[in-house]
Parts: structure tokens; sequence; C-alpha cells
């Protein structure tokens, strides 16, 4: 195992949307193991190191709510954006503005979500070049979050579910109001990017005891 740090994700709302779930959205009860390593990665990502999250603490009830949201009808195609890339002189253009295009769509969000993810880094022996050291990125990702720097700002789902993220050093960590065992199902753990041209999503049952999602005992399955 790498080097880890553990951080606390904090927000208003989350909308992490079940794949089952496009059109009117639902989110998964907790925050998944992708959707944490994607928060961790807009504060600090390299190629030349990868993240796994270890371990989920759901430190408060949860709780949902129902909102209304704009969205679009329309999305962008496979063939339009391989195009564009090619430097198709069409533009490539989707107003979220136009009243064509706009709709109000029903979501299920969570409320008052607060997480503790508890994540390590390996480096990728592919990419990683001479000066590239566990204790360097370590270093880097300390002083980041403590000086509560990002790539892009982290959100809890979707852009306008934004997170606040607080690294946890010295002091103890909080405990759960959730106590007992509980089976949340079918999640998603997170895509398998090791064939480009074939990317996979893998699940995993969810299992979560006083609290705890401990992902080192999850069995991975596509």
């Amino acid at each position: 195992m790498g080097y880890g740090i553990t951080v606390r994700i904090k927000g208003n709302y989350a909308l992490f949307t079940r794949p089952e779930m496009k059109v009117e959205r639902m989110s998964y009860d907790v925050i998944p193991p992708s959707a944490a390593r994607g928060i961790i990665e807009a504060i600090y990502w390299k190629p030349a190191i990868r993240w796994a999250i270890d371990k989920i603490h759901v430190l408060n009830e949860i709780r949902f709510t129902s909102v209304r949201r704009n969205e679009v009808s329309e999305k962008f195609s496979v063939d339009s954006i391989k195009g564009a890339m090619k430097g198709n002189p069409e533009p490539l253009y989707l107003a979220s503005n136009d009243k064509r295009l706009r709709q109000q769509r029903a979501a299920m969000v969570l409320k008052d979500v607060d997480y503790l993810v508890e994540a390590h880094f390996e480096l990728v022996p592919e990419k990683a070049g001479p000066t590239d050291t566990v204790e360097k990125h370590y270093n880097m990702i300390l002083r980041r979050l403590r000086k509560g720097q990002y790539f892009s700002a982290p959100c809890l789902g979707t852009r306008e579910f934004g997170a606040n993220v607080e690294l946890i050093e010295d002091s103890p960590l909080p405990v759960s109001v959730l106590q007992g065992t509980r089976d949340l199902g079918w999640m998603l753990y997170d895509l398998d990017f090791s064939d480009p041209q074939n990317i996979t999503p893998c699940f995993f049952h969810a299992q979560m005891v006083d609290g705890v999602i401990d992902l080192a005992q999850a069995e991975k399955v596509r």
C-alpha cells in the first residue's frame, strides 16, 4: 500500500446518480468510491500516481429530499465529438439556456452529507519518471489540502453541489451516528480504464457496519 490520507467531505446536498435512474435522477444512499476518488483527484492528481479508496465513513444520517433541476434534453453524440477532435469545422455547441432544449426534471438528492474518506495512492511504474517519488507526491497533496487548493472545484456528484474538503491529521476521527449493519445493495465501484477502447464499469455489494464501508473487503464484479 502507498501513502495514505484521511479527508472529511461535507456538503448541503449531493447527487450520486444511480445508473438505472438516468431521467428522473435518484442518488445512491452514500458516496460511491469513484466519486470519492474524483474529489481527491480534483485536488491533486498526476499521471504518475493512482488513487484508491480504502474506507468510507458515513457520519450523518442518510436523508433524502426532492428537488427540481434544469437539464437539457439532448447530449453530444460520440461521432460528433470524434469529428470535432479531427478538426470538423462544424461547431460543437449545446446551449443550456436554449428554451427548446431546457427541461425541468425531478431529482431525489441527499441532504446534509458528511463523510470521512480514507485513501492511498501508489506510483504507476510505466508512467512515473525518475523524479517521481511517493514522498514528493505525498507532500504535495498534504500541502494542497492544508491550503485549500484544487485543480477543479470538488463537487458532490454534480457541479451545483459543491464539496468542502478538509484534511484530517492529528485530531481523533469523528464517530458516525449510524449503528449496526446496513445492506446498501449493488453500487458502482469505479470504471476500469485498462482497455481505453472498452471502458468497463465495476460494481460491488456495499455493506455498511456502524457507518463504515470497508472497501478492502469488497469484491468487485464487472
